[in-house]
């Protein structure tokens, strides 16, 4: 099947309209059952070209994101990321933690007039950011989305390789903390870490022997699903320091080596 490539037409639809800051958002991190979700937000700059290799994160090798990452952060106008906590995602459940670490990523882009975001509309979105538009496979088909997305998995890849040399035994540095057999086989060797998800009722399987849940987790595809389901306001709660504890966000969004 051909890949699909992402376009300008949302943002020069918008642009046409006067709305000068268009702000592209996506994350990543929603399935894995270990480790922060992750959001980016991305500015480009009204009649740029796009990046030519710049398309939704899943169909790009780590290589090629790696490459292309701090491109996009040389041509943007600003970028954002925000991240929410495992203790976050622990008291306010997956969704509504990605959520909040995409608010977190529209926060630091300094002002914007529209935002872009992948998946479903979201119920009350609109009172916590402003006017935003949703693009079901938005990382695919709209460009400062898949620009956003290419930024979110970099950052959360380097994120999950530290902490794979805090918390060695469980291959995170090639899982970045998706249930593969590794990672399962790692839980019931050395048992939970404190960045474990412990919300995730398959993750509490794992320990019992369970496979079903936690092969459901497992595909990276999954990632970004939980859009549709906030249906309430997002309760604002401290960021878990011990989580991001030396995770230099801006460092890690433009490719840093870590």
């Amino acid at each position: 099947m051909a890949l699909i490539v992402p376009t300008l037409r949302h943002e020069r639809r918008l642009w046409n309209d006067g709305l000068q800051r268009v702000v592209g958002v996506d994350e990543v991190g929603v399935a894995p059952t270990c480790g922060a979700v992750v959001a980016a937000a991305v500015i480009m700059r009204p009649g740029c070209h796009r990046i030519p290799g710049v398309r939704d994160s899943k169909t790009l090798s780590a290589g090629q994101r790696g490459r292309l990452a701090p491109l996009i952060r040389a041509r943007a106008v600003a970028v954002g990321v925000g991240a929410a906590s495992v203790r976050e995602i622990d008291q306010l459940n997956i969704y509504h933690a990605t959520h909040l670490a995409m608010r977190r990523a529209i926060a630091r882009v300094g002002g914007h007039d529209h935002v872009l975001v992948d998946g479903n509309r979201i119920s009350g979105f609109e009172a916590l950011v402003g006017p935003y538009s949703n693009v079901v496979d938005g990382d695919a088909k709209v460009y400062s989305i898949a620009c956003a997305s290419v930024v979110a998995k970099v950052v959360r890849d380097r994120m999950m390789e530290r902490l794979a040399v805090r918390y060695p035994g469980y291959g995170w540095e090639r899982n970045q903390g998706y249930a593969t057999l590794e990672h399962r086989q790692g839980i019931r060797r050395l048992g939970l870490t404190p960045v474990h998800r412990r919300s995730f009722l398959a993750l509490q399987r794992t320990l019992a022997g369970d496979q079903l849940e936690l092969d459901l987790l497992a595909d990276p595809a999954a990632d970004g699903e939980g859009h549709a389901l906030l249906a309430r306001e997002l309760v604002p709660v401290m960021a878990d320091d011990a989580m991001l504890d030396a995770l230099d966000l801006e460092a890690l969004e433009v490719g840093t080596p870590v």
